[in-house]
């Protein structure tokens, strides 16, 4: 009986070891940077490698971050075409709370844009549009990813994917939290742009 387990289980374990990979981290001490925890926000993510002033390393980050989380998913959906969900959280997860870094990781911004694209592709659309629209015109990266993930749960709503709604509101709740001391930022007017020092 325990057997049921097993493929839910493979799911869940393969998408958080995927997301749990901290790829800025690594890219960053590749190109000899050093540790990137010890420069401007103490973030492992892409905005983060920015302030190292290396914009490949940003730019390959983004997209890594962006990738294991719908890598994630495609395996999870290659195990059983209903785990999708199950690779996405996992995925999303391992890039917030990596147990490699004791579960102090990103704030799933990039992650959140894979796994939504592998998911529901319109949605990651919907998701990449406001961040990319939001980004150009205020130049705040938090902004960014916060209306992004907020968007993604109207979007759900106006395609009517039930399915996937409850997986896209508990992400955006951890976005938001993840987010705290940005928000905090953002209120009293000292958020950095983007290009601009901590």
């Amino acid at each position: 009986m325990n057997a049921v387990w097993i493929a839910p289980a493979t799911a869940l374990l393969l998408g958080y070891l995927l997301g749990s990979i901290p790829f800025g981290l690594v890219l960053t001490r590749l190109a000899g940077g050093g540790d990137l925890r010890a420069v401007g926000s103490g973030n492992i993510g892409a905005t983060n490698v920015l302030r190292t002033g290396r914009k490949g390393l940003a730019a390959a980050t983004l997209l890594l971050d962006g990738a294991k989380g719908a890598v994630a998913v495609l395996v999870a959906q290659h195990i059983n075409p209903d785990y999708g969900v199950l690779g996405a959280a996992a995925a999303f997860f391992g890039h917030c709370y990596p147990v490699w870094l004791g579960f102090k990781g990103g704030k799933g911004v990039a992650t959140y844009a894979g796994v939504a694209l592998a998911l529901l592709w319109p949605v990651g659309l919907v998701y990449a549009a406001v961040w990319i629209g939001t980004l150009a015109i205020t130049r705040y990266s938090s902004l960014s990813g916060l209306l992004a993930a907020i968007a993604v749960p109207v979007a759900v709503a106006w395609w009517g994917n039930v399915e996937v709604a409850a997986l896209f509101i508990a992400l955006t709740l951890v976005v938001v939290w993840k987010h705290r001391d940005n928000i905090g930022r953002l209120l009293a007017g000292t958020e950095p742009r983007v290009g601009q020092k901590s």
